[in-house]
């Protein structure tokens, strides 16, 4: 399938980013290295030539929002919040570090050496196959150009399913904050 052009985001650094805690799809406030990496995305949007029908979609999650806010509010474009967009669920692994996460489920450390794969093993978690459907929903429903605020592992399936890639793709997949994805015309760049 052929998707419109898209820009993808992930929210700047928050408190629970900077300790190495599992949000999932709790939440914790931005740092202030997050709102500085909001702005600097929305610097970039600014530099480029945006279609005119582009739309803008964030996550619902607090980080997401504030990072739309942030990026995306100086562009002067209303700003639709999908639950679609949401971090993978962690279940019983949201609010937990690594270390926290080996000490109460050692029959998991294992996993750990694909830590793409790893995100969707954890108990009362989101599989992989959920999250897929899901943000393969909202893609199958975008109808425009848009600029799509999330997470890291929702980037990286958004990215993967727009690029065509099966699961050992979008775990090859590069991630990080404070840079934007454009894809448009079957092709990926990355804006630091």
């Amino acid at each position: 399938m052929r998707y419109p052009e898209i820009y993808v985001l992930r929210h700047g650094q928050t408190e629970w980013n900077a300790v190495g805690r599992h949000q999932g799809q709790l939440d914790s406030p931005l740092t202030a290295k997050g709102r500085a990496q909001a702005a600097h995305m929305g610097r970039i949007l600014a530099e480029r030539a945006l279609p005119a029908e582009l739309r803008v979609f964030a996550s619902p999650s607090g980080r997401a929002r504030d990072t739309a806010d942030i990026a995306c509010g100086p562009l002067g474009r209303d700003i639709t919040h999908d639950a679609r967009l949401m971090e993978v669920g962690f279940g019983k692994w949201e609010g937990l570090t690594a270390v926290e996460i080996d000490a109460q489920f050692p029959e998991m450390s294992d996993k750990a050496d694909d830590m793409f794969g790893w995100h969707f093993t954890s108990p009362d978690g989101e599989t992989f196959d959920q999250m897929h459907s899901r943000v393969s929903g909202f893609l199958n429903d975008l109808a425009t150009p848009a600029i799509i605020v999330t997470h890291g592992i929702t980037s990286r399936l958004l990215r993967g399913i727009w690029l065509g890639l099966d699961f050992a793709g979008m775990r090859d997949l590069t991630g990080g904050q404070g840079c934007i994805y454009h894809l448009n015309d079957g092709k990926l760049a990355r804006y630091d």
